[in-house]
């Protein structure tokens, strides 16, 4: 793609930028490191950190970190994965030195003040109780804890338990052992200069190396019951492993996805929802990483229909195998389409490219249509084949 360019810097640095005419620029900063990576006792310690940035640097307060980038119209945040931790904002394209410098800011210089890092430990312990209370969260959470074995398997937040017993040098020395240049991404998209943005990213950046961090989840299948008082609607989750985001057998799976939960259209949700009337919410997703690859399917239905919502997917999911000519084509379609409709927000086309990158290359982003038109018919049928899965129930008492 001619506005698209890649630099890997004399510090380890690697930068990916996609010019648009939009006056606008969306700004990350990421690190190859996330919860798979972490053991049982440190569960949680990602996600913490990514917490931790945001209450000050070496250079700037919590609120001038806030302030630096909202008072100019612009938007922060961050978010930590399996893979990955990325440090985001997006602002008008004239203030994009202030973009740069926060999100590097951020991911390069934490203060990781004392008192902060316990006032933030309950400020997490009440996420973490957030998510065991949303019915909808909870079962997503669960169902990948069915799939995987610990620690892979557990929550990225981590638990209570293992959040209080954190103390704030062993923070420190993690920062310090994972956050280095080497296996960072400084990724713009919008209305900026190339050269201008690597120039800056050779100032603000240190050389540092480490050793590549990897992770080999267990796979399993198990399936769980849950009761819980205080609710009146059943929740239901149906996974299933996948190909990895390096695989290219991913792209079967997406049109497979497609087709049995990609929207109001989807095979699951005309069955389930608008044929039988049985759930309100029927919907899939999938979750995909470098050494790991899964679909989830949920439901919120009755308790006495879950049996029966079981039934109606693995039937669709065997019935793939009869799958129709003009069903496939339209779920391509489908796929190439969103893709294009996602590719509009520049913070989204900023965190794919990011992805892909870490994945292997970042310029596959820029391949989807052709990777997804080479898939074959046979191929997607052959998913009818599929025997293992995990279930997770969470039901009224």
């Amino acid at each position: 793609m001619n506005n698209f360019y890649k630099k890997k810097l004399k510090n380890g640095l690697t930068v990916l930028f996609e010019r648009r005419e939009l006056p606008v620029v969306a700004v990350s900063a990421s690190v190859n490191m996330g919860s798979a990576f972490e053991s049982e006792k440190n569960k949680g310690i990602s996600h913490f950190m990514e917490h931790m940035m945001f209450k000050g640097t070496k250079t700037r307060s919590q609120q001038e970190i806030a302030r630096e980038i909202e008072k100019k119209g612009g938007i922060l945040n961050a978010y930590t994965s399996e893979e990955v931790t990325s440090y985001w904002n997006k602002l008008p394209s004239k203030h994009i030195a202030s973009g740069i410098n926060i999100a590097s800011d951020l991911i390069l210089n934490p203060k990781f003040d004392a008192a902060e890092f316990e006032k933030e430990k309950q400020v997490i312990i009440e996420e973490i109780k957030m998510y065991h209370d949303n019915p909808g969260r909870h079962v997503m959470d669960k169902i990948k804890e069915m799939l995987y074995e610990k620690p892979f398997g557990m929550s990225i937040a981590g638990t209570e338990q293992i959040i209080r017993g954190m103390t704030r040098q062993e923070m420190v020395e993690m920062f310090k052992s994972v956050y280095t240049t080497d296996n960072m991404v400084l990724a713009v998209v919008g209305d900026a200069d190339f050269d201008e943005i690597c120039k800056l990213a050779e100032k603000i950046y240190p050389k540092a190396n480490r050793k590549i961090l990897k992770h080999n989840p267990t796979r399993r299948n198990l399936e769980a019951v849950e009761k819980r008082k205080g609710i009146d609607q059943a929740h239901f989750a149906f996974g299933f492993h996948t190909p990895t985001l390096k695989d290219k057998q991913k792209y079967i799976y997406e049109i497979a996805g497609a087709y049995l939960f990609g929207g109001m259209s989807s095979i699951l949700f005309q069955e389930i929802r608008e044929r039988r009337g049985l759930a309100y919410a029927v919907k899939g997703e999938f979750d995909l990483g470098v050494d790991y690859g899964y679909a989830m399917i949920y439901i919120g239905t009755m308790k006495e229909k879950i049996k029966e919502i079981k039934k109606i997917i693995l039937k669709e999911i065997k019935n793939l195998k009869d799958l129709k000519q003009a069903d496939f084509n339209e779920c391509k379609e489908q796929l190439i389409g969103e893709k294009k409709v996602g590719e509009e927000d520049s913070s989204s086309a900023m965190n794919m490219l990011m992805i892909e990158e870490f994945a292997g290359d970042a310029g596959n982003y820029y391949k989807y249509e052709e990777k997804i038109n080479a898939v074959k018919l046979e191929e997607v049928k052959n998913i009818s084949k599929l025997k293992s899965y995990s279930t997770f129930s969470l039901i009224p008492k």
